[in-house]
Formats: structure tokens, sequence, C-alpha cells
């Protein structure tokens, strides 16, 4: 499991620099969805080195918003680009037959 500790993120540059520290995104990361898209895709392929977490592939990561009720509050549209490209991600590995890469959960 990874956490998120959602009350450190305050806009689109806080989102970005929290899910890369804790996820350990690469250097040339563009902090931007489609680049957050692309890191979490290789969840489960050390040699990407897209990330510096990393699960077996089959394997569902869970990731851990804590302080999710005033995230949301706060940064509406970060929590729902943070859903949505997350169902994204997940829905990449099924079109290839593969099982859901992250498992969103929410501590209120």
């Amino acid at each position: 499991m990874i956490r998120i500790d959602a009350n450190r993120i305050i806009d689109w540059s806080s989102f970005h620099a929290v899910f890369s520290e804790v996820f350990g995104f690469p250097e040339f990361y563009g902090a931007n969805m489609n680049a957050w898209i692309d890191c979490l895709s290789y969840l489960d392929d050390p040699d990407s080195e897209m990330t510096k977490a990393h699960i077996q592939p089959g394997e569902t990561l869970t990731v851990l918003i804590e302080n999710s009720k005033e995230f949301k509050e706060r940064c509406p549209e970060q929590f729902s680009a943070l859903v949505e490209c997350t169902a994204f991600v997940n829905y990449r590995c099924t079109e290839k037959g593969q099982s859901a890469l992250i498992a969103l959960a929410f501590c209120v």
C-alpha cells in the first residue's frame, strides 16, 4: 500500500510534486496528467524505470488517499482527475487482458 497525504496537495503543482515524490517518477516527468498516466501504467514493469514503486505483474497496488474529504473540497479538479486518470490506467490494462494496476482507497 502507498499512502498519499492529500493535505499536501493544494494545486496542480503540489499534486504532481507529491505523486512524483511518493512514486519516484523519473527526472523527466512532465508534471501533467498524460505523464502521470504514463508513469503509473508501468508500475508492474521495473525495467521501464518510470516509477521507483513496483508491483508484480497481476498484482494491484492500493493507493490510500489520506484526508480525502478535505482534498475533494479544496481541489475538486485534481480530485476528479485522480479518479478519472486512475480509471484510465486500469482501462489500459484491461484492454490488454491484464488486471487493474491501482485500487484507490479514500480515508476521510
